[in-house]
């Protein structure tokens, strides 16, 4: 991974902070993508010398064609495109407004299609290239339904993701796409959540970012399609999916663990 160039948005904070710097640390190149300057310089000073600094908003298609059309001006060309900005919800379905699903598939959906599409035609013209989406178990599963539009834009996203590697593999095999599902993470996700919601820091379940980023910087390494970041959860996945009645499955931990009582 020497000298590759590693595109992570939301790189203020939570996984994308912990990411970029894990990623300068093993000799690349990370360039940082937030709205927050002050917090993305903050970071960057942890990443090393070759860690680069862009204020952008990534729900404007236009502010994210400027970080391809910059990057490549300062580092002549992209390696790794890291789709990890997003933001949660704390809102049942019954309750959901227009808003609330619009900033849910804004911030969640459209950013990631905005990130995808900037950065394609350089990885056509190169003939390689890896875009990453950060996804999450909630794009899989169930299992929050205080997490409603924000699952259901998962879900959106891993279909995106999934569609665009198809149309890629046979005339551009060096391009990969990949889809990365982590669990409850110990950052300031819940807390940053729409309508507010309980510190993700504090859940015992909460795995440390740095072994989500890890797990990142191996797909970087070795790609692939999917990836989870807990031992278990490609099975938990199959068991639902595979089960005669979903309904039923639901019933049951880990679907149980967070559904409304009755």
């Amino acid at each position: 991974m020497e000298e590759r160039v590693v595109v992570i948005t939301g790189a203020s904070s939570g996984i994308g902070a912990v990411l970029a710097e894990l990623v300068g640390k093993n000799g690349a190149r990370p360039v940082l993508v937030a709205r927050r300057e002050k917090e993305l310089q903050e970071v960057a000073s942890r990443c090393g010398p070759k860690a680069r600094v862009h204020v952008a908003d990534v729900t404007a298609r236009a502010d994210v064609a400027r970080v391809v059309e910059r990057t490549l001006a300062k580092e002549g060309h992209i390696d790794v495109w890291v789709n990890n900005a997003g933001r949660g919800i704390t809102r049942m379905v019954s309750a959901l407004t227009d808003e609330d699903v619009d900033e849910m598939f804004l911030v969640n959906v459209k950013s990631v299609l905005y990130g995808m599409q900037a950065v394609l035609p350089h990885f056509r013209e190169r003939g390689r290239g890896h875009i990453i989406n950060v996804s999450s178990m909630l794009g899989r599963l169930p299992l929050a339904p205080f997490r409603s539009a924000y699952s259901a834009a998962k879900h959106a996203m891993n279909a995106l993701t999934a569609n665009l590697r198809m149309e890629l593999r046979a005339a551009h095999p060096g391009i990969h796409v990949s889809a990365v599902h982590p669990g409850v993470v110990a950052t300031e996700f819940g807390l940053n959540s729409r309508h507010g919601g309980m510190d993700s820091r504090n859940l015992p379940m909460a795995q440390p970012a740095e072994e989500v980023a890890q797990i990142l910087w191996d797909v970087m390494e070795h790609p692939r399609a999917d990836a989870y970041t807990r031992p278990g959860a490609r099975e938990m996945v199959a068991g639902y999916y595979g089960a005669e009645d979903m309904g039923d499955a639901e019933t049951k931990p880990p679907f149980s663990m967070f559904s409304p009582p009755r």
